[in-house]
């Protein structure tokens, strides 16, 4: 009875603690609700360069709508090839089928209220390399007709998919990126930002150990870890708090 009991405290006390960052975000306003989704702001950050025709490659990071956005972030790829004008949106949707969703769109604007971080910036020759390999990739995806919030697969999970299909597309996503280490299948794979490796189970326990990323523990889907070369601690829902990540990226205009 007492091992049941010890048992039973363990899971309680593990539970709590990857719950404590997501309930910190609501009861600290961090993430608001209440808000109808038609009635967000979408105002673009300023983030994406202004100038046309130059090859770019970007990669944002947004709370995701909701309740949602006290557990983690959705995030998208903005590419240009040569000679366009516009940007091109990559990204899954759970409301849409197939979830894959590539369109001309504001590459840099709030998602849904939430303002976006800028993850990765490639461009010139770099970004002219990369675009073409996007999107042989995204028409490879293998899930585009399901969606799991968590854990996996998501649109975390198509982003990481991509970067990890894509040679020279290195970005190290956030511990708040649920669903990036769902494998589709797989238990084994580098990291997103190629400086590492991660053993992953269905996206739901892990471990990944990495130059960039640090040393990370995925529990239930979320993630603790530490990060030494920019020192900085990672937790469930808060995220990043420490030195700020370097933004992936090539800026060879």
């Amino acid at each position: 009875m007492k091992i049941v009991l010890r048992s039973m405290g363990v899971v309680l006390l593990v539970v709590a603690l990857l719950l404590a960052g997501p309930l910190w975000m609501l009861a600290s306003g961090e993430v608001p609700l209440g808000r109808h989704w038609s009635a967000a702001e979408r105002t673009p950050a300023g983030l994406a360069p202004e100038s046309s025709g130059t090859p770019v490659v970007q990669v944002y990071a947004a709370r995701a709508f909701g309740w949602r956005g006290a557990f983690g972030v959705h995030t998208w790829i903005a590419t240009r090839a040569e000679g366009e004008e516009d940007f091109r949106l990559h990204h899954v949707l759970s409301w849409r089928r197939p979830t894959v969703v590539s369109g001309v769109d504001t590459p840099d604007r709030a998602w849904f209220g939430n303002p976006p971080t800028l993850l990765a910036d490639y461009r010139g020759e770099a970004a002219a390399v990369l675009v073409p390999l996007i999107d042989a990739a995204i028409a490879d995806y293998p899930e585009p007709g399901r969606y799991r919030a968590w854990p996996g697969p998501n649109s975390n999970s198509f982003v990481a998919w991509v970067m990890r299909e894509v040679p020279g597309f290195e970005v190290a996503l956030p511990v708040t990126a649920v669903g990036r280490d769902y494998l589709f299948g797989e238990w084994w794979a580098p990291t997103t930002s190629g400086s590492g490796y991660q053993l992953a189970l269905g996206g739901l326990f892990g471990v990944s150990v990495a130059r960039v990323e640090g040393l990370e523990i995925t529990l239930l889907g979320l993630t603790f870890g530490i990060d030494p070369l920019r020192p900085a601690l990672k937790l469930p829902g808060i995220g990043r708090l420490g030195m700020a990540p370097t933004v992936a990226g090539h800026l060879d205009e």
